[in-house]
């Protein structure tokens, strides 16, 4: 017998297309797969603040803030707090509402697709730092939902962190999810990262 570090699978090897008819032939192609959802679920969250900038008679504009890529609303929160909070808290608001959309539709048997599970995992995680680590930066979206709302951060972690807790626990009790950030095989089984040969 040998083992091998390769982590694919005979089916695989060989050009078997999975269950879906998807086919793929490394880890690679889940992995960007994957990565690709999470870059969506990001971009769904700098959407959300755009079209609420638009929708409330901002005009919002690119930049960068201590190096950091980030959006401006285009509206002054002194004389616009309302509208500001409308801008600040889309991103956040925006990617909980599509993740719920996603864990409430209809699907079909079998795993999810490791786009889906990226999409999730970006929502997830961009909620978790904005409620934790990210909360007090200079363009934070709780900070500025603080500033320009009766709501405390703690409210807000509450609101959003709940949310994402909620997420969290559904996907952890779903059989559509388990082993979330495993990759599944033609077969079925999933790939741990290593292989016997006889």
């Amino acid at each position: 017998m040998a083992l091998t570090g390769t982590g694919r699978v005979m089916a695989q090897e060989s050009g078997a297309a999975s269950p879906k008819g998807e086919h793929h032939s490394t880890s690679g192609w889940w992995l960007t797969r994957f990565a690709g959802g999470f870059a969506s679920s990001i971009l769904t969250h700098e959407g959300g603040h755009i079209l609420a900038a638009y929708a409330v008679g901002g005009k919002p504009s690119f930049g960068f803030n201590e190096g950091r890529p980030t959006i401006y609303s285009g509206i002054d929160a002194t004389l616009e707090p309302h509208k500001q909070f409308v801008f600040s808290s889309a991103g956040l608001t925006v990617q909980s509402v599509v993740d719920e959309g996603i864990l409430d539709a209809p699907h079909g048997a079998g795993p999810s697709g490791a786009f889906e599970r990226g999409f999730l995992a970006g929502g997830i995680a961009t909620s978790f730092f904005y409620v934790t680590i990210g909360r007090n930066g200079s363009v934070s979206d709780v900070e500025f939902m603080q500033r320009t709302s009766h709501l405390s951060k703690a409210s807000i972690t509450a609101i959003y962190g709940g949310v994402a807790l909620m997420h969290t626990l559904r996907i952890m009790h779903s059989a559509r999810y388990a082993d979330f950030f495993a990759e599944p095989d033609a077969s079925g089984a999933l790939r741990v990262g290593l292989r016997v040969d006889p």
